[in-house]
């Protein structure tokens, strides 16, 4: 005698569990029926078809109430964690659609992060609280390696990114280079002094992987001087204002970055260069096409407003 072939179970479609659970809950098809918006013997026919999907009597039906299988109450609470679970995953999607909700991974360099990061972070707690600030201060080639991989979202540096992998500027403002200088120095406290003077000082750099020493040194390279010899370098914009402030020479400090770095000390002093000054473009960097650039132009726009606070020319 031939044995009987055993149907394996087909996956309940989210109607069919969606019936069950509301049934499992009240008890009553009537009832279950009131609270989903259904007819009865829709209800009704969507639990049968389960049953029959699944290959198992879920509930026993009489004339007054459901009486839940004990199969059927284990399904019922896995249904009730995949319904969870669908409702979790399309509340996600749709708040992953409404711009400035959700985690935003801010990829910052560490010559903008101290002095521009108070006010950007201030701009998206009160214009933005939906939105979750991630911070990473790194160098940039690093920060476009994160991009280009998906790590980060947006960076904020200085322009033109540059990097291997394409992006997309978005610029905010223009800023001046600052000499910083010991107050003893001969040109401290001048306002007008020509780049030709970098000629006949020794100026100090930050070490490699800086884009502001590279800024740095193509000002020093426009008027002839090469500064790149110096054996006396930082890994950071205070450590290079101390080494100036010890008399060790004189370096070029972003204007945004002079009150932070120089403004507590009466061991240095600041030099305007005449106009045009040297200077940099700080702006964003994201990724071409990305499913949020609307949003990035607008958040950019709302930088531009905030950030004129700072001693910057806004660029639009």
């Amino acid at each position: 005698m031939a044995s009987a072939t055993v149907r394996s179970p087909r996956t309940p479609t989210v109607a069919q569990l969606r019936a069950f659970v509301a049934v499992a809950e009240h008890r009553h098809f009537r009832e279950a029926a009131a609270a989903t918006g259904t007819s009865q013997p829709a209800l009704s026919g969507a639990v049968a078809a389960l049953e029959e999907s699944l290959g198992a009597q879920l509930v026993e039906r009489t004339t007054r109430k459901v009486i839940v299988t004990p199969l059927g109450e284990r399904v019922h609470q896995h249904a009730r964690r995949v319904l969870a679970s669908l409702q979790a995953l399309t509340e996600e999607v749709e708040a992953a659609r409404r711009p400035f909700t959700g985690p935003l991974h801010l990829g910052v360099i560490p010559t903008v992060a101290p002095y521009l990061l108070p006010t950007v972070l201030r701009l998206v707690r009160d214009r933005f609280p939906d939105l979750e600030p991630h911070v990473h201060e790194e160098r940039t080639p690093s920060l476009l390696e994160g991009l280009a991989a998906g790590r980060l979202d947006v960076l904020l540096l200085a322009l033109p990114a540059g990097g291997t992998s394409p992006t997309r500027d978005i610029p905010l403002f223009d800023e001046d280079f600052v000499l910083l200088t010991p107050p003893t120095h001969p040109l401290a406290g001048r306002i007008d002094v020509p780049r030709d003077v970098l000629l006949d000082l020794e100026v100090l750099l930050l070490e490699e992987g800086h884009c502001l020493r590279d800024q740095a040194l193509d000002i020093c390279r426009e008027v002839g001087a090469d500064p790149a010899g110096s054996t006396t370098r930082a890994a950071g914009l205070s450590t290079l204002v101390q080494l100036v402030a010890g008399g060790l020479g004189v370096t070029l400090l972003p204007a945004t970055a002079l009150d932070v770095e120089a403004g507590r000390t009466d061991r240095l002093a600041a030099v305007r260069f005449a106009a045009p000054a040297p200077g940099r473009r700080i702006g964003l960097a994201v990724r071409p096409g990305s499913a949020r650039s609307a949003e990035y132009e607008r958040f950019a726009a709302a930088l531009r407003e905030v950030l004129v606070e700072l001693p910057v020319r806004i660029v639009s």
